[in-house]
């Protein structure tokens, strides 16, 4: 089993390999599909003529592997069941695997399967209900979507959108519910990655009108969109789709640009620290556009940027702040305006495409998450990402075994499995109580003081001590915890962390935003305000708190749900067409848990089949009865397995024919080890076979040849039988010929084509021959030995190799002796074998 663990994943690994280099993208991994990302167009592999091809056949499991058959099968469960079960399809993978693309492609086979499997309803609305859904798919990506080092379409967000079909399965309406926006990206982009895709769709794609409504010129740069010069595409698509839902989305893209124009305001610190930071010169023309287009006074947004807000009892006091207070106070007002603009968008997306409880039933829901990440250096936002990795990976494990232990019961198999991988250790150090890493996060962030990366750790470490998945490295310069994740070992930077966790917005700039003249400005802030007057201490809500909880509802939802898995595998890091790099794939073979199923189905029964197919794999057999079938498959396998159990190379003794292999009511069961013996047995009957095979043609091939060869040299049989006295009916069937000195004619064996041999008994014959060669011909083909010590001859059939007989009944016999021109027509494989020499058997056949 320890060997196993390294030899299946590099079996996966090939075999993934093998297909992808012959285009073939998607592959079966017992419940989960395998989706290779060929970072190329593929035609025709999603068209439309191939939906309606996995969507009307019988068994669409028979085809190749497809994303539509994941889909299809999901549909299916929905629309053939008494009471329909609500499925889910989670898709997963590393950021730039195909998520994304894969979720998109989902979402076109249902609203076009849906849509068209409805006669009765009117067709408009239909086409009006796809056309809502499928349009919010860009606007989600633009505005949730970024070019990173692993992907230039990034999603930066967890999305599960509900698909929801009424009692006829008709698509109706949808509704999308997010997580974990990174709305630090706004403001602060990693080295060589670029801000959200909407920012430089509108930048390169604004017409002159755009422009001067949003005060940019041609040549304004912006400290918030770098690497702008690569190409953008998407805008002329965003607008069509944005024309389509509402107008009111351009008042959004105004609210953009002030974000833009305020990215480039710098303050420089003050001498004296008792007063205001200053405003840079070139940075007045931007604040005064920023304020503008967000609609507030430009005075009240640099003093709200500029001098923060304390409370002493009653009392509030003005203190102005420090440059780089000031920096993070911008910083702030942006991220806060992004999300919330987000979190509306995705509300009214959701009212748009929305069906009426009234009018849906059921729902099939396509999970498209973060996949689990690791970077040089890792902070909340990674925390928070595979913390929902490792809760989904223990759903997925969950409903594997599930599944598993649900079918070996359904066939009658008693059968418990082995210990696997289970990562609850991990999900008690995240999120257990009554201490976790959350629980020590959200404790700091709640105390009014700065905090300490130092301090934290060695709480940390003090609190945590007893938990296997967490360590620190005492003589790291900065400060930072290592958890062991199921997919590996992630390094989390303290510094800074319990800060992000806070994510405190200043109660100033909130109310600036509220008196905003922007009317979208106003309702979502306003409608902020009115939230968090009926959520007691919503101050005291963090990060990952707010995240536990989306999280774990989407948890439930799962559970009450038929899920389906996709595993997107990014097959080389620098998204290279046909390019398949091993080491990637197996690290995410690894993080994605495929590697862990394998495990959990090799430690059981991973090969499952008819047996009509069982009998075709071992034996050439006719379907005559699934029963039938059913018993000569056990009959076959425990004939192999006591045949085996008296090898004394195997020691099946002490194991039960049951670990082995299974029959159940509708499927034969068999282990990784019972079908490696069987195909090796059947190699090696193949093998014998096909050298009997070979043998059999060299055989027929020789008899071709002497055949003709025969016919040449050889009289017709009736030659022998003209003017011949009355003969003894015994022999006359045997054959005979008279010689002139022997009274009674000479039995001989004849051949259909004229091949006479004597069989006489032993006599004393006179015969006139020329030369001694031909004397002795004469005398071994006619079985005559000599007597009184003359010459005795013995029969030449097995060792001479006597070919042919010319003979003529009337007259003088006339011999012709050459040797057989078969290699081994004289020879005996042994006493114990019935095959002799090919000369004995063309004689033996002339009885």
């Amino acid at each position: 089993r320890k060997n196993n663990r390294i030899v299946y994943p590099l079996v996966v690994l090939k075999c993934l390999q093998a297909r992808y280099s012959a285009k073939v993208f998607y592959t079966h991994a017992g419940c989960t599909l395998v989706a290779l990302n060929p970072f190329q167009p593929i035609p025709d592999l999603y068209s439309l003529d191939v939906m309606k091809e996995y969507h009307c056949a019988p068994q669409p499991q028979e085809f190749k592997p497809h994303i539509f058959i994941v889909a299809e099968e999901a549909y299916r469960n929905v629309r053939g069941q008494l009471v329909p079960v609500n499925q889910s399809l989670v898709v997963s993978g590393e950021s730039g695997a195909g998520k994304t693309w894969t979720s998109r492609c989902l979402m076109k086979y249902y609203a076009t399967v849906a849509a068209s499997s409805s006669v009765v309803k009117n067709q408009d609305t239909v086409e009006r209900i796809e056309r809502r859904v499928l349009d919010s798919n860009p606007i989600m990506e633009a505005f949730g979507n970024a070019c990173t080092l692993r992907n230039n379409n990034s999603s930066r967000f967890g999305k599960y959108i509900q698909l929801q079909l009424d009692r006829c399965q008709l698509l109706v309406g949808a509704s999308v519910q997010t997580y974990l926006l990174e709305k630090t990206r706004v403001a602060c982009q990693p080295a060589n990655e670029r801000n959200f895709h909407i920012f430089y769709q509108m930048t390169k794609g604004a017409t002159d009108e755009q422009r001067k409504e949003w005060k940019m010129s041609h040549g304004q740069r912006f400290a918030w969109l770098p690497n702008s010069e690569k190409t953008v595409e998407g805008w002329s698509l965003f607008l069509i789709f944005m024309h389509r839902i509402t107008f009111i989305l351009h008042i959004a893209l105004q609210i953009l640009a002030g974000i833009l124009q305020l990215g480039n305001v710098n303050f420089s610190s003050s001498s004296d620290e008792s007063q205001t930071c200053d405003l840079e010169e070139l940075s007045k023309d931007f604040l005064q556009r920023a304020a503008e287009l967000l609609c507030v006074p430009a005075e009240e947004l640099q003093t709200c940027l500029r001098v923060r807000m304390l409370k002493a009892g009653k009392q509030s006091v003005l203190k102005p702040c420090s440059q780089a207070e000031c920096s993070v106070r911008k910083d702030c007002l942006a991220k806060v305006i992004y999300a919330q603009l987000f979190e509306w968008l995705v509300t009214f997306i959701n009212n748009s495409i929305c069906a009426e409880e009234s009018t849906w039933c059921n729902f099939i829901g396509v999970l498209d998450v973060y996949g689990f990440e690791c970077f040089h250096i890792n902070n909340l936002e990674q925390l928070c990402i595979n913390y929902a990795n490792e809760k989904l990976q223990q759903h997925f494990v969950a409903h594997y075994l599930r599944a598993q232990q649900e079918e070996y019961v359904s066939e009658g198999l008693q059968w418990s499995f082995v210990k696997y991988q289970d990562n609850q250790s991990c999900l008690d150090l995240i999120e257990g109580s009554p201490v976790s890493v959350f629980s020590l996060l959200n404790e700091e962030s709640r105390l009014n003081r700065a905090s300490d990366a130092k301090t934290l750790r060695i709480r940390m470490e003090k609190e945590l001590c007893n938990n296997g998945n967490i360590s620190w490295d005492k003589f790291s310069k900065e400060p930072h915890f290592t958890v062991a994740h199921y997919a590996g070992k992630v390094n989390y930077r303290i510094q800074g962390i319990v800060e992000k966790n806070k994510d405190p917005v200043p109660p100033e700039l909130i109310n600036l935003l509220q008196k905003s003249d922007n009317p979208l400005l106003h309702q979502i802030f306003t409608d902020k305000e009115a939230d968090n007057t009926t959520c007691k201490g919503l101050s005291k809500v963090t990060v990952v708190s707010k995240f536990k909880n989306s999280l774990e509802s989407l948890m439930k939802i799962l559970h009450t749900t038929t899920p389906h898995y996709t595993r997107c595998i990014k097959p080389n890091p620098d998204c290279k067409p046909m390019t398949f790099e091993k080491e990637e794939v197996i690290m995410q073979l690894e993080a994605c848990g495929i590697v862990e199923t394998i495990h959990i189905s090799a430690a059981g029964f991973p090969i499952r089949m008819s047996p009509v197919i069982a009998l075709i794999s071992f034996l050439d057999v006719e379907d005559d009865g699934n029963e039938n079938l059913r018993h000569m498959v056990e009959k076959l396998l425990h004939v192999v397995l006591r045949h085996e159990a008296t090898d004394p190379l195997h020691n099946l003794d002490s194991e039960k024919h049951n670990s082995w292999v299974h029959c159940g009511r509708t499927k034969v069961f068999l282990t990784q080890s019972m079908v490696s013996h069987l195909s090796v047995r059947s190699w090696l009957v193949r093998k014998e076979v096909h050298r009997w095979n070979r043998a059999a043609s060299v055989i027929q091939g020789t008899w071709r040849k002497w055949r003709a060869l025969a016919e040449a040299e050889l009289d017709d049989a009736k030659d022998l039988q003209e003017d011949m006295p009355a003969l003894n009916p015994i022999i006359r069937e045997r054959g005979s010929v008279q010689l002139s000195n022997i009274q009674e004619p000479v039995t001989v064996r004849g051949w259909p084509m004229g091949l006479a041999l004597a069989s006489a008994p032993s006599i004393t014959v006179s015969l006139t021959a020329t030369g001694f060669q031909k004397m002795m011909s004469v005398m071994a083909s006619l079985n005559l030995p000599s007597r009184k010590g003359e010459y005795k001859v013995e029969t030449n059939q097995y060792t001479r190799g006597l070919a042919s007989i010319r003979a003529q009944p009337k007259g003088s016999v006339k011999l012709h002796c050459q040797r057989s021109p078969l290699l081994y027509a004289d020879r005996q494989p042994g006493k114990k074998c019935d095959v002799t020499g090919f000369n004995e058997i063309l004689l033996e056949k002339t009885l």
